[in-house]
């Protein structure tokens, strides 16, 4: 039995254990699907699925609450599949390991799912709780979110039956979202015809490994190193300066995660090995004194490796690296009324060069619908200039702030009476699925919140152990209080 199952509240952390031993990375739900479905019919609560593969709970009022709002309280069911080099865990059959460290539960080796299994754990104990006061209450668990927030999206527009949206997808405790980012995916595709690599060279692979990584909305300001952009500057060097021609390149695998890893294969004359073996150990320090406070042990390495029988044509190798090397990656600009909230930014998330065909990822991100418009433009000129086929899709709106919203109200007014300080409103850059559904139910009144969590979307996330019991305290009090119709 797990030891986070003694946690306080119990009730929520024992139905986090269970979710972590059901496989749900995004795309691979069947199983998680059919778990909440069981879940529900135990607990004794109507449940289905919808077409886009959502799971839909509904539990009537308490009794004496039937003249209250009803109330939304939604959260994704998927999570991210990281995991670190050595892990030899199978997203798709293997169970989350998890682990307290201090004041923090965390997974070994892996991404530990917090991002969203702690808002859909809170679902289920609302939904299994008979004792507690409120109103008719839907909980709402979405599909692949953090692929392209494909559930949601595909919500069906007569499905929910409630007047208040509560999102349980945010990461800091004592701050209630009230706006977040829009968003649109960059595809980049090429097919080419290699090109026989020279017999008389020699092959390294180059790795780098080290760095953070994190979730590229929330994370995005921070200034952490991106693996793709840094091998860039590397292998532009090398075709320079060392005669190199490139074979392969491999970098991040999520779009919405900040890649941490990154590796390539050059082909080059022999007699340049060395020096560019020397080069590598440069740029490692390099890149240490560049990150230092941001990153930490930045590792550069090259290693002999037998020579591939092809690379990549010369041309098409130059114009790739070109775009690589223009592509805008970070944040672009801040809020102007909210300095210190970001409004636009783009991610350059996954890199995949090989056996004929270049494949590149790009997440980008706005507040501001025609900012956004702007890069993703300014990224898809970058690649389309390289020759590469770029698709736009996946677009989702900002979600507007509503500083005068009565739930939003109500929260604070909660949150003062039971923590005695004053909760702080916020919006985050990254996005949530509360603009997504509030496209299809405007009528809706939205507050997203949730406990404390660090670096989702990389195998150093963790959740904040203190924060889960005010999370639920608040939670419960304030469907007590919801107001009548």
């Amino acid at each position: 039995m797990s030891e986070i199952r003694n946690l306080n509240p119990e009730c929520v952390w024992r139905n986090f254990d269970a979710l972590t031993q059901v496989p749900r990375p995004s795309g691979h739900l069947q199983k998680v699907q059919q778990f909440l479905l069981d879940f529900a019919a135990k607990a004794g609560v109507e449940a289905f699925q919808d077409p886009a593969g959502n799971i839909i709970m509904r539990k009537p009022a308490s009794p004496g609450m039937e003249n209250r709002k009803g109330v939304i309280l939604q959260a994704h069911m998927d999570m991210v599949p990281q995991k670190s080099k050595d892990s030899t865990h199978n997203f798709e059959t293997d169970p989350i390991q998890t682990y307290i460290d201090g004041e923090w539960v965390k997974a070994k080796g892996t991404t530990l799912g917090a991002d969203n299994g702690i808002g859909v754990a809170a679902i289920m104990a609302v939904m299994e709780d008979h004792s507690l006061k409120h109103g008719p209450v839907e909980g709402l668990i979405t599909a692949d979110e953090e692929t392209g927030m494909f559930g949601a999206n595909d919500l069906p527009e007569n499905m929910l039956q409630g007047d208040i949206l509560l999102n349980l997808d945010s990461e800091t405790w004592g701050k209630f979202v009230i706006g977040s980012a829009g968003g649109i995916d960059i595809d980049c595709s090429l097919d080419y015809n290699d090109t026989d690599t020279d017999p008389e060279d020699a092959a390294v692979k180059v790795t780098l490994k080290g760095l953070k990584g994190g979730h590229s909305g929330l994370e995005i300001h921070i200034g952490r190193g991106n693996a793709n952009k840094l091998m860039a500057r590397f292998v532009h060097e090398a075709v320079s300066e060392y005669e190199a021609r490139l074979a392969t390149w491999h970098g991040g695998n999520m779009r919405n995660a900040i890649p941490f890893e990154c590796e390539v294969v050059l082909t080059l004359p022999k007699e340049n090995v060395q020096p560019l073996k020397e080069s590598v150990a440069q740029w490692q320090e390099l890149f240490n004194r560049e990150y230092r406070t941001i990153e930490e042990n930045i590792t550069f390495t090259a290693t002999d490796v037998e020579t591939p029988k092809k690379e990549l044509p010369e041309e098409i190798q130059d114009s790739l690296l070109n775009a690589i090397y223009g592509c805008h990656n970070g944040v672009l600009r801040m809020i102007p009324v909210f300095p210190t909230v970001v409004e636009t930014s783009s991610n350059l998330a996954i890199v995949d060069i090989a056996d004929g065909h270049a494949s590149v990822k790009v997440l980008a991100r706005s507040a501001n619908e025609s900012m956004k418009d702007y890069v993703a433009t300014t990224v898809e000129r970058v690649f389309a200039m390289a020759g590469m086929k770029v698709e736009l899709s996946g677009s989702y709106g900002g979600w507007d702030p509503n500083t005068d919203s009565e739930t939003l109200h109500l929260l604070e007014r909660n949150y003062k009476e039971l923590f005695g300080e004053d909760a702080i409103e916020q919006v985050d850059h990254a996005g949530l699925e509360c603009s997504v559904i509030l496209g299809k139910y405007p009528h809706l009144d939205v507050v997203s919140l949730g406990p404390t969590m660090r670096s989702p979307h990389t195998t150093n996330e963790r959740c904040y152990i203190p924060t889960v019991a005010p999370f639920w305290q608040l939670l419960t009090k304030t469907l007590a209080d919801m107001p009548v119709k």
